[in-house]
């Protein structure tokens, strides 16, 4: 049973700092690709950052460039999100997903966690 655990979200004022942390079962982690999406109130779910299976190999959506760092740990199953100066706009649920390939929008599995909220207030 695929399964993905997320914590690490909060309330942060904008300028702020979280790390989220994401434990994934079920799946052999090593050999996927992992990436983290969000999704704002009314809107779709949209990929935020991707991570190649060995690390090597990173993608982030234009608005976090340069904020947010995605890295994994293939000991722990546990793939990580280091968002630095938040802003308001990037108040959403956080969910992580394996990909089919680590630069695409394009989840692995249907089965989702239930998501860590991340609220940035301004």
């Amino acid at each position: 049973q695929v399964q993905f655990v997320e914590s690490g979200g909060g309330l942060v004022q904008a300028g702020g700092s979280l790390r989220l942390s994401c434990t994934a079962s079920g799946i052999t982690f090593s050999i996927n690709a992992m990436g983290w999406f969000h999704q704002a109130p009314g809107k779709q779910r949209e990929l935020v950052a991707g991570i190649s299976s060995g690390g090597g190999g990173t993608y982030y959506v234009d608005s976090v460039k340069g904020r947010f760092t995605i890295s994994r740990d293939n000991a722990k199953d546990t793939v990580y999100l280091q968002m630095n100066s938040l802003k308001p706009e990037d108040t959403a649920v956080y969910y992580c997903n394996a990909l089919t390939l680590y630069f695409t929008g394009r989840h692995k599995y249907d089965s989702w966690g239930q998501g860590t909220q991340v609220t940035v207030s301004s």
